[in-house]
């Protein structure tokens, strides 16, 4: 397995908005891989507790440990969906209490967005999560980079049990 991850150090400019890119082949097909990234269960066991579903449209929550003034909650809506090859959902969450006290848990206002095309025996997974202001999501984004990375591991573990 080949991961194709960009580095903080790879991505944009720091003065703008910033990207965190993985990319891997997995060796599953699309379909595998689309029902971990869209049944809420699944997404679950590899992120966080979740109220997913994959209509267009829906608003749902991701929830995780709370941080400073952040309640733990990221509140996302399904913006597209074309199985099994993309799939695109806003990510809102931490607070602008914390912005006056450190970089962790202020305010991003996101989207992520996961590509699918097969090649090969196996699926190009592609996980683009836009939308970094520097310098106040500095402290996401350097967590998030690695975080994703990992994930992405996490998803290649649940497909191959599917």
């Amino acid at each position: 397995m080949t991961n194709l991850a960009r580095s903080p150090a790879q991505s944009a400019d720091k003065s703008g908005p910033r990207d965190i890119v993985v990319e891997d082949v997995l060796p599953y097909p699309p379909e595998r891989l689309w029902r971990a990234l869209t049944t809420s269960e699944l997404i679950g066991r590899w992120l966080m507790p979740n109220d997913f579903e994959p209509v267009v449209g829906k608003r749902f929550t991701f929830t995780t440990r709370p941080i400073g003034d952040w309640d733990g909650v990221v509140h996302c809506e399904v913006l597209e969906i074309e199985p099994p090859r993309r799939l695109v959902y806003s990510w809102k969450g931490g607070t602008d209490a914390n912005n006056a006290k450190a970089n962790y848990a202020s305010r991003l206002d996101s989207v992520v967005t996961w590509t699918l095309q097969a090649e090969g025996n196996g699926t190009r997974l592609r996980m683009v999560h836009s939308g970094f202001r520097s310098p106040e999501n500095d402290f996401a984004y350097d967590a998030m980079s690695s975080g994703w990375r990992r994930i992405v591991g996490r998803i290649s573990e649940i497909a191959a049990a599917l």
